[in-house]
């Protein structure tokens, strides 16, 4: 323990403004290092200084700040005074600071903030003499009272919301503005006594008491409920820790000739440039990020006040060039002076990242390589996503701002418990409230949309759902929300219940009444050929995804393939730039019409019987075959040979048992059925995905898999003799041994040289096997000498690593360990690299260490998980496969994948 006192005392915890920079971001924080970067560039910053993640780390892990960091803030403190010519919270002319939460990556509204520390009943008069405005400064008190309450005491924020409306409805007003200085010092008074009664204690009047126990509400509110469910859901790790940034106060809140804004140097829904964001008159940061009052556009502040205007259009230009990004930016106007409170690079929709990032490379601020990393295949999946059709018959209740694109349909509801309960259940529904806070997170994610009466683009609906690709609209004024009777009235006078179907359409801001039908969306189309890249502005997208695409395309060293059974979805996959399929199912095709016949095989007593059953399904699967070919012709096609356990094709145990049994008491039993019910007995297993199937199949029912090898190499011969390519690989499923791969291959060796022979072609057809058991990973040095290439199962391997069963599992605890933060994302979605990964790596090192020229690929749903992606390049494996959908997802991960790793390489 002495130890750890020692280092501590070694460590720096505390660094000015002057100090920093924005590499530091680990260390200060995204807020603090961007301050100190605006202060070294030389733009109006509140001086201040930031107390690093390291100490909050400490905190965290023991419960007590570092024994160095009160002298370390008092040190800082004392500057900052000196620097200002003022003391904290001095009677006559207070020196005011904020304490504010500053994480690496940006957390928006998950943890808190306190404005105005140094205000006490002794420090506001002289506030309000200094100002010469007495009703700011009881306003600027009403509001530390609020902040530090609810956020350092805990008490609960309603109860001062409701103590404020109750003001404004005694004078019959509707703003905060419209009180006086008479009215605020009868509310904080009435403050004051909530915080008594609610946390037990006065509040403080002591300056550094206020500061020093804000800091530590800062560091706890790292592990509140919403900051970990937020991590969890941007998958943001949980060990950081955040910084606190001690500012300076600037007022917002002084007047007409002051205010308070937030600025985006480019449209983050869309991606256009101009003029965005939002400004507040006579109001203090929080007003403007909280929807509570409806700003104004920030292009209204150029009439306002153009001085301060045109001064932060530099600061914007100036940003913009500097980070070469969109910048989000946190600002303040005194009395006629402009401050910058933050700047960070901002969160946009997935449409605006592809338009942004080609932009800045036609400016010369980024190359193509960099471009490619701005975006990312999550993003490009939700602009696939299906949109409004514009020709429907549709019935509009309301407009607002477009937050957040995208087409949302669900049930009304008007608080998160009920969205996260009706989501639970099935439900799809929407979010409906006046405006959003930091607790409403939860609800957030469970909705398909989110529909705000108050707020802009900047509040905290907007800022959140943009981050998480949800669909949004914001400040539809004209819609009437009341959360408490659970309905929304709209200007006709129609009322919406909770429970009524409504429409938010995130890229017009309009909002209907019931379900608006769908369409593809234009780039669907594009990767379908129905629609090209253009330069007019409905085209736009598109061109700036097809620039992506094709650098995408140029760089990666993972090839694409697809996972499909049949020659449309094949044609499909081809038009979305699928390089052949990495996994046909061959199970596929013996459903329908055909499970008669594969019941005739798994009945079939005799040699003669079970001859006859195959010969009926040997033309059917060649003419699949054939079809599959030609749609692939030129380009590769791994076949998988029968895997999934027999009695999938019989019918159900119980209701076969129920039909023989009735048919009997009728005394007219089908004897069909009767031998059915026998071959079902016998096939029960009790966990079947470990029993009879894969290669064990083939092992045990004579001439299954030579059937399915021969189909394979005559519908490979037909296709070469009538001129065309065709590349079949034959896959064997399940294989745990090499023993069982060399009797299989024997057995496929030999029909393939038949079908040759009977031919006169030369089919050059592969023959490997699936990873797909820990037992195979582990000698795939082995089974490589049987083996000309591996795909590896992941689907079935993370379910044999982890001992789960897929069906079971997710539906009965997976709920539990994500909320635990045992699971950071489900195993069964993003590739576990230390457990699944680890087996992965160690067969491709012995796979290839027997056979260099060993091809290796994925063909489980991992081959389209973006995160998964990455994972699969860095170990060396040739090619992905994954659904015809998520094949553009995983040619932009591919390119990204090779992009990040040469710039690793070079740097």
């Amino acid at each position: 323990m002495s130890e750890d006192k020692d280092l501590q005392h070694s460590q720096k915890f505390v660094y000015d403004f002057t100090e920093g920079n924005r590499d530091l971001k680990d260390l200060l924080g995204g807020k603090g290092a961007n301050l100190a970067e605006m202060t070294n560039l030389g733009l109006p910053v509140p001086p201040g200084f930031t107390i690093t993640t390291e100490a909050c780390k400490v905190y965290l892990d023991s419960g007590e700040e570092p024994a160095a960091l009160r002298d370390e803030v008092s040190a800082h403190l004392d500057a900052l005074e000196q620097k200002m010519g003022k003391k904290l919270g001095q009677a006559d002319d207070p020196l005011l600071v904020s304490v504010r939460s500053g994480a690496k990556f940006s957390m928006p509204g998950m943890m808190d903030t306190v404005l105005n520390i140094g205000l006490s009943d002794a420090s506001v008069t002289g506030l309000a003499k200094q100002s010469g405005d007495e009703r700011f400064a009881w306003d600027s008190y009403r509001r530390l009272i609020q902040m530090f309450g609810k956020t350092v005491l805990g008490v609960d924020g309603e109860l001062f919301e409701e103590a404020l409306d109750e003001a404004k409805a005694a004078k019959k007003v509707t703003v905060d503005t419209d009180l006086d200085a008479a009215d605020l010092k009868k509310l904080v008074k009435h403050f004051k006594k909530v915080v008594k009664t609610e946390a037990g204690r006065d509040f403080p009047q002591d300056p550094r008491e206020q500061m020093d126990l804000a800091v530590k509400a800062v560091f706890d509110s790292w592990n509140t409920d919403r900051a970990k469910l937020y991590r969890r859901q941007e998958r943001i790790p949980g060990d950081l820790g955040t910084a606190v940034n001690i500012c300076s106060m600037v007022f917002g809140n002084l007047g007409p000739d002051s205010g308070t804004g937030v600025a985006f140097t480019r449209d983050p829904a869309s991606g256009h440039q101009g003029v965005y964001g939002d400004y507040l008159q006579n109001a203090q940061g929080e007003d403007v990020v909280a929807g509570i009052r409806n700003t104004v556009p920030l292009a209204e502040l150029e009439a306002i006040d153009k001085k301060s205007y045109d001064q932060l259009m530099q600061i914007m230009e100036t940003l913009e060039t500097h980070y070469k990004d969109l910048c989000d930016i946190e600002f303040t106007i005194e009395r006629g002076q402009l401050w910058m409170l933050q700047t960070r690079v901002g969160k946009r929709t997935a449409g605006a990242a592809f338009r942004i990032a080609t932009q800045l490379v036609d400016q010369g601020l980024i190359d193509e390589a960099e471009a490619l990393q701005r975006v990312n295949g999550a993003q490009l999946a939700q602009l696939m996503f299906p949109r409004f059709d514009e020709s429907a018959k549709t019935e509009l209740i309301g407009r607002g701002i477009a937050a957040s694109p995208g087409a949302a349909v669900g049930k009304a509801v008007f608080d998160s418990y009920t969205a996260v309960k009706w989501s639970r259940s099935g439900e799809k529904v929407i979010l409906i409230r006046r405006e959003t806070n930091p607790d409403d997170l939860d609800g957030m994610i469970a909705s398909e949309g989110i529909l705000t009466s108050r707020g802009g683009k900047t509040s905290h609906a907007a800022v959140v759902a943009r981050g998480m690709g949800k669909t949004c609209v914001c400040g539809a004024e004209e819609l009437e929300v009341d959360t408490k009777r659970r309905r929304m009235t709209t200007q006709s006078g129609a009322v919406i219940e909770e429970g009524d179907l409504v429409s938010v359409d995130g890229s017009t801001g309009k909002v209907y009444l019931g379900e608006v039908p769908v369409v593809p969306s234009p780039v669907v189309e594009y990767f379908e050929g129905r629609m090209h890249a253009g330069a007019d502005d409905a085209d736009e997208l598109v061109a700036a995804v097809h620039r992506i695409m094709a650098y995408a395309d140029r760089v990666r060293r993972l090839r694409v393939r697809a996972n499909a059974d049949n020659a449309e979805d094949a044609l499909r996959a081809r038009r979305f730039g699928a390089q052949g399929i990495g996994l046909c199912r061959t199970e596929h095709m013996f459903l329908g019409e055909r499970r008669e016949m594969v019941e005739r095989l798994i009945l079939a007593d005799t040699d003669e019987e079970r001859e006859l059953a195959l010969s009926a399904l040997l033309p059917l699967q060649k003419k699949d075959f054939v079809e599959l070919f030609e749609a692939m012709d030129g380009l590769p096609v791994t076949v998988r040979l029968l895997d999934p356990p027999l009695h999938e094709f019989l019918p159900d145990i119980t209701e076969l048992s129920v039909r023989v049994a009735l048919a009997e008491s009728r005394k007219d039993a089908n004897e069909n059925d009767l031998r059915l019910l026998q071959a079902v007995h016998k096939l029960h297993e009790q966990n079947p995905m470990l029993g009879l199937r894969g290669v064990r199949l083939g092992l045990v029912i004579p001439g299954l898999f030579a059937m399915q090898v021969r189909a394979i190499a005559e519908a490979a011969a037909e296709r070469r003799n009538a001129k065309g390519d065709p590349r079949a690989e034959v896959m064997i499923p399940l294989v745990g041994t090499v023993q069982e791969l060399e009797i299989v291959r024997e057995e496929a060796d030999r029909v393939i040289a038949e079908v040759e022979a009977a031919t006169g072609t030369d089919l050059k057809l592969t023959i490997g096997t699936m990873i797909e058991l820990p037992r195979a990973a582990l000698t795939a040095g082995q089974i490589a000498e049987a083996a000309q290439f591996f795909s590896f199962g992941t689907n079935d391997l993370t379910q044999t690593v982890w001992g789960f069963s897929r069906d079971d599992v997710e539906a009965s605890f997976f709920t539990a360990y994500l909320e635990k933060g045992i699971f950071g994302v489900s195993p069964f979605e993003t590739i576990d690299k230390d457990g699944v990964g680890s087996l992965v790596r160690s067969a491709v090192q012995a796979g290839r260490a027997t056979r260099p020229d060993l091809k290796l690929g994925v063909c489980g749903e991992h081959g389209g998980d973006p995160e998964s992606v990455h994972f699969f390049h860095e170990v060396g494996l040739d090619y992905v496969s994954c659904s015809p959908f998520r094949i553009p997802v995983a040619r932009l991960e591919a390119g990204r994948a090779a992009a990040e790793s040469k710039g690793s390489d070079s740097r």
